[in-house]
């Protein structure tokens, strides 16, 4: 059975990077239902119901970030939240291909990839199981 990891367990380095990531999503889920007809604009047209996977990542987000908050689902939330974030990545590119499309700068469309490698790479780390401390 996993052991609880307790937030007096945590860095504060590793507790600032999972409050970032909950604030993430739980923001970004929240603009799921609060702003579905924007977010369904940058939906690749190959996805056949964009309102249901706007809502549907919306949902998952929102579990994702709950998720986070305790020890012993902050792991699965992670790797949850980690397959999300590659599932989206999608219409970052569309978003890129068409930038006429949604009055971005084509800069930021651009800055958004390394940002989303970095994203992933916090979520790995912030909810990776902690190392044991060595005892000197």
């Amino acid at each position: 059975m996993a052991r609880f990891i307790a937030v007096a367990d945590l860095s504060r380095w590793r507790i600032a990077g999972i409050v970032f990531v909950f604030l993430w999503f739980f923001l970004g889920g929240i603009a799921h239902f609060a702003l579905t007809q924007t977010e369904m604009r940058i939906v690749p047209p190959f996805i056949s119901w964009p309102r249901a996977a706007v809502l549907a990542s919306g949902v998952f987000e929102l579990i994702g970030a709950a998720g986070l908050l305790w020890g012993r689902t902050r792991r699965a939330a992670g790797i949850g939240l980690f397959v999300l974030t590659l599932a989206v990545t999608p219409a970052h590119f569309y978003m890129l291909q068409h930038p006429e499309m949604f009055g971005v700068p084509y800069w930021a469309l651009i800055v958004r990839l390394p940002i989303q490698v970095a994203l992933l790479a916090l979520i790995g780390w912030s909810t990776a199981k902690p190392r044991a401390r060595r005892s000197v």
